[in-house]
């Protein structure tokens, strides 16, 4: 997909999704075990491939009104996760608390990071950025307002950002 990307986005699409199709050979980047070989795996066929759309983007002068998401839909615990009656598990497990996500072009403030956990990686202690905030964010990456997208909803007008959300000035070129 790195090189119909470009393409695509040239021809006028406004909005592309990719997924990684590695679950065929193996459990896709739900990694409950034998961490090691699987994030390598992984990382292996992501890499070069990833590399090779941003500076596509960038040559085509497309990176800069191209915003490009890198996530998943949580975290994962900073510690080793240990099932009964196995010996192999060397995974991590789901994490809500903290996360990582890498964003580029489109208006994003590039050679930065926007918060901090503990030592343990295991609690934010410094900037904050909750999960309505990342997608005030992007709406706003997008040009479009969350506050006035809502749709009707159990006779409520609910916001795609729920009751919260900011936009998180600092991520912003």
């Amino acid at each position: 997909m790195a090189f119909a990307g470009p393409a695509s986005i040239e021809y006028g699409w406004h909005y592309l999704s990719t997924l990684s199709f590695l679950h065929i050979a193996h459990s896709n980047w739900d990694l409950h075990q034998v961490l090691d070989y699987n994030m390598d795996l992984n990382c292996y066929a992501i890499d070069q491939p990833i590399a090779a759309l941003l500076k596509d983007l960038k040559q085509r002068g497309l990176l800069e009104e191209t915003l490009v998401v890198c996530a998943t839909e949580f975290g994962r615990t900073p510690l080793g996760e240990n099932r009964r009656n196995t010996t192999n598990i060397t995974g991590r497990d789901h994490h809500p608390l903290a996360y990582s996500i890498w964003m580029a072009g489109g208006g994003v403030k590039g050679g930065q990071v926007v918060g901090e956990t503990d030592e343990f990686g295991w609690n934010v202690v410094k900037d904050h950025v909750h999960i309505h905030d990342l997608h005030a964010t992007i709406l706003h990456l997008f040009g479009l307002d969350h506050e006035n997208l809502t749709y009707r909803f159990h006779g409520r007008d609910m916001k795609l950002t729920d009751t919260g959300g900011y936009v998180v000035k600092q991520m912003l070129a």
